[in-house]
């Protein structure tokens, strides 16, 4: 039979079994151009999020983005000091010891489903051939047998997996006499992938790190190259969430934010991993390594071949491996390991689900709202670097523990200081309110060219000094940003008609970097002093997005919210700080506040509980309590309220003025009730010791304004015996 001639252009081969026997390609088929990526499963269109995600709260991510703009840099990395798998917050399951071989593959052949061509990515049926698209060639035959001895030092023992780069086969050290993984080429004909293989040999054997497996040598068997590395025991992240399922939050969060701390390391060593996902992360000994470096590359090799994952794949990874693309792997692995994502390679290839579609999101807003930025379509939107990614996923697992085990877990923060309500309160007998100046201010930037001058106008003594100084330092340092912001802060302090100043300082100081959340979090502060409280709770709302492992954010969120109405939101995301850093004790009052209007009395009072004896808001609290038995609020104040008032000033550490001040407003209160007939008279009630009847309310107000007027000098004095007179017990004598 004559045999068919190849009809590509140039080549003199004959098809053989349906394929060119000189350049590999299939007949009539024609060759297509090589993609820049590499991933181990086939690449598909695109979808991006936009903004069609809710989260469990209403909120929805805003790009800050403006075209071909980037991120500015600044020395925001910062790095958990805890070096424990969980940073000491749960214990994660103990893996029982295993025997190496055990873990050698019964059968060493790669399924069908899982061969694709390394150049074009179109599936492969035999082990062995040309690809009929584009003609590379290929195997997918193991060459190491067991038995085969390397280098005279390494006895295979078998092969242990595949993996979109090559053959990982476990042999045994003869010289050290230890088990070691050998690293080889899964398609043994791809030049591409060998010199891949070089590279390694190259620079991999730089990477020390504890979360890292090491790379131990490099040895030749023919024209075939293995890397040696440490053998990592245990079970793949893969392995133990295909045998439990989606893990929980605490667990799956511990094992991501330990392993942030590699990829911290290997991009400052300038490398970026690219191909991040279950399967490369070991669990073992209570601890997690990176075991797989097969594609890291450096990030100054822009003609390097790209390698990923698709589902794990950041949307611009095509263009060339990036740190925020690493993230967004991160980010996408972390949301396998919680959840069971419905078309995870289709249309949420990309995406993330909603709350309404994944319960756990809506669940944990905190946890989404970090998965929520760590996945963004935008680079520029996600997180600045490892070290950051770190900081705000222990924040949030600080918050998951803490609402799953009712323990609080406070923690200083990098970007904040701590609650400042103790020092707005100066007053004691003054009602407790939301107000701005409560907020935690932020950290200074000790990278910032006006740091020095900064600090030096936070000494002045009084306010306008202050002012006068930023307002140099900003005119000295004209590529500051904290000075322009400690400016409009201090401008905001001024209030009267500095706010229209302040708003112009931050346009404009945000206009050099859409990105800086300092911005957004000043511009809620002025807001909220300006009384447009929806527009301030859209403010921190995307300082949550960004930083959504912090406390403060979610502490201006909800005193906007408050302020706007919305108690149910406010006493919700109180609750949420409360119960996470019980340092915030002004969230416990503004939680009380917002349970009261919206007439849950009991509720409120149990909230403030949680102020400590210690705290120097205890006494604070304590007339909260009796404010919250029988202030305003949608429900009727009963005899139970005034009881509960009672109780609550008979406790309380006051003496003089102060505390015939209170007993005088219950007294009042009871009085009002009880004469309008909203309260049926009680003498079993006893409030400050009185029985809930007219006559013994009348005669203990009256010897409590007495008490007052004892205290008081010139027209108060009068005032309050009249107060008195008025108001004691008629009799006949």
């Amino acid at each position: 039979m004559t045999k068919e001639a190849c009809k590509q252009r140039g080549c003199t081969g004959v098809i053989e079994e349906g394929y060119c026997n000189i350049c590999g390609l299939a007949q009539a088929r024609p060759a297509a151009a090589s993609p820049a990526s590499k991933a181990s499963t086939p690449s598909r269109p695109v979808s991006g999020r936009g903004n069609s995600i809710v989260t469990g709260t209403g909120s929805t991510p805003v790009s800050h983005a403006k075209p071909g703009s980037r991120r500015s840099t600044r020395n925001s990395s910062a790095r958990s000091t805890r070096r424990s798998l969980g940073a000491g917050l749960i214990s994660v399951p103990e893996l029982p010891s295993t025997d190496p071989e055990k873990a050698i593959m019964a059968e060493q052949r790669v399924p069908e489903h899982k061969r694709y061509c390394a150049n074009c990515e179109k599936p492969l049926a035999r082990e062995k051939g040309f690809c009929g698209q584009c003609g590379q060639k290929y195997s997918f035959i193991p060459t190491l047998r067991t038995g085969d001895l390397l280098d005279g030092q390494y006895e295979v023992k078998g092969a242990l997996a595949y993996g979109g780069l090559g053959w990982i086969y476990l042999a045994f050290d003869r010289l050290l006499s230890r088990y070691v993984v050998l690293k080889g080429l899964l398609n043994t004909e791809d030049a591409a992938a060998a010199s891949v293989a070089v590279a390694e040999r190259q620079f991999l054997a730089a990477v020390k790190h504890p979360n890292i497996v090491g790379i131990y040598n490099f040895v030749q068997n023919g024209i075939e190259g293995f890397i040696v590395m440490e053998y990592v025991g245990g079970k793949t992240l893969r392995d133990i969430r295909k045998t439990r399922g989606p893990l929980p939050p605490a667990e799956a969060i511990a094992y991501i934010h330990r392993i942030l701390g590699a990829f911290s390391y290997l991009h400052q060593m300038k490398l970026v991993y690219c191909d991040f996902k279950p399967e490369n992360v070991m669990l073992e000994q209570g601890d997690v390594k990176l075991i797989d470096l097969g594609g890291v590359r450096r990030l100054d090799d822009p003609k390097g071949d790209i390698y990923g994952t698709v589902g794990y794949s950041a949307p611009e990874a095509n263009e060339g491996p990036t740190v925020q693309s690493d993230l967004f792997t991160i980010g996408r692995t972390l949301a396998v390991l919680l959840t069971e994502i419905r078309g995870f390679g289709k249309e949420h290839r990309v995406s993330l689900p909603a709350p309404d579609e994944e319960p756990l999101f809506g669940q944990q807003e905190s946890l989404y709202r970090f998965l929520l930025r760590a996945t963004a379509p935008d680079p520029n939107d996600r997180f600045e670097s490892a070290g950051q990614m770190a900081d705000q996923l222990l924040g949030v697992l600080r918050e998951v523990v803490a609402v799953e085990t009712g323990t609080p877990h406070s923690a200083p923060s990098t970007y904040f200081g701590g609650d400042l309500l103790s020092l707005t309160v100066t007053d004691r007998l003054r009602p407790v309110r939301p107000d701005q100046r409560q907020l935690p201010t932020v950290n200074p930037d000790a990278g910032d060219p006006a740091f020095n001058a900064v600090a030096n106008a936070a000494a002045l003594p009084s306010l306008d000094q202050r002012i006068s100084a930023l307002r140099k330092a900003a005119a000295d340092y004209p590529k500051s940003i904290e000075a322009p912001l400690r400016l409009a802060q201090g401008l905001i302090a001024a209030e009267g008609t500095n706010f229209e100043e302040a708003a112009s300082i931050l346009t404009q100081t945000e206009a050099s970097d859409p990105w800086d959340w300092r911005v957004r979090w000043v511009r809620g502060c002025l807001l909220l002093a300006q009384t447009r409280y929806k527009e301030a709770q859209a403010q921190f709302d995307q300082v949550y997005f960004e930083l959504p492992g912090e406390i403060a954010p979610k502490l201006g969120f909800a005193m906007a919210a408050e302020l706007g109405g919305n108690y149910e939101l406010a006493a919700r995301m109180y609750e949420l700080i409360s119960k996470t850093d019980s340092t915030f004790l002004s969230a416990a009052f503004g939680r009380a506040r917002c349970l009261c209007s919206m007439g849950d009395r009991k509720t409120a009072v149990e909230a403030l509980t949680r102020v400590p004896k210690d705290s120097s808001l205890h006494l604070t609290s304590q007339i909260e309590t009796a404010r919250a038995w029988i202030g305003k609020g949608r429900s009727n104040i009963g005899a139970e309220e005034l009881a509960g008032a009672s109780a609550a000033i008979e406790n309380v550490a006051l003496n003089g003025m102060e505390r015939y001040t209170l007993s005088k407003h219950l007294l009042e209160t009871a009085l009002n009730l009880i004469t309008s007939g909203r309260v049926t008279p009680d003498a079993k009630v006893r409030i400050l010791g009185e029985p809930l009847r007219e006559f013994e309310l009348r005669r203990g107000l009256e010897k409590y304004y007495r008490a007052m007027a004892h205290l008081a000098v010139g027209d108060d004095r009068v005032n309050l015996v009249d107060e008195a007179n008025r108001v004691r017990p008629r009799s006949l004598f």
